[in-house]
């Protein structure tokens, strides 16, 4: 048996998120930019390391519309997330900001569930920003991205999410 583990995809308009979706269950970066409407829904199996048993995980990707912003938490959407993956853009450092923001209201409303902080687009920004705790990734070549999506997966597996 399969188990499967909602995964949020969240972060300002812009940043990533249904590119970084599509990296990892298509292995396609779609160059012509489409706003995400409400929620695009997309699974992805992963399978995790020999010392968590070698099974195979499938990652329930909600990837949200930007606009909701911190209202997000407010709805239907956000009920039974099991982890989150909150990105920020490297070229927009107001982005940044909201990534950390949104990050401390999942783990405040979901105490002791895994939260992502990723910083995305990498290779469009000569030196990206240092955060502490984040991942840089380009949806654009794939770096990155599969092997945060699996260290996700992981840490979902670990707190038996």
């Amino acid at each position: 048996m399969i188990k499967s583990a909602k995964i949020m995809l969240l972060g300002a308009i812009g940043v990533g998120k249904t590119s970084l979706a599509k990296r990892l269950v298509l292995d396609r970066f779609d160059s012509d930019y489409k706003t995400t409407i409400g929620v695009n829904i997309l699974t992805h199996d992963v399978a995790l390391p020999a010392d968590l048993g070698g099974e195979t995980m499938r990652l329930v990707l909600w990837d949200t519309d930007g606009d909701f912003g911190q209202t997000l938490f407010r709805t239907s959407y956000i009920l039974g997330a099991a982890a989150a993956i909150v990105v920020a853009d490297a070229t927009r450092a107001a982005s940044l900001e909201n990534m950390r923001t949104m990050a401390t209201e999942f783990e405040d409303r979901f105490p002791g569930r895994p939260v992502a902080r990723v910083v995305n687009k990498r290779d469009l920004a000569p030196a990206a920003p240092a955060v502490p705790g984040a991942t840089l990734t380009s949806a654009l070549t794939g770096a990155g991205v599969g092997e945060m999506f699996a260290s996700l997966a992981a840490a979902v597996r670990r707190r038996g999410l």
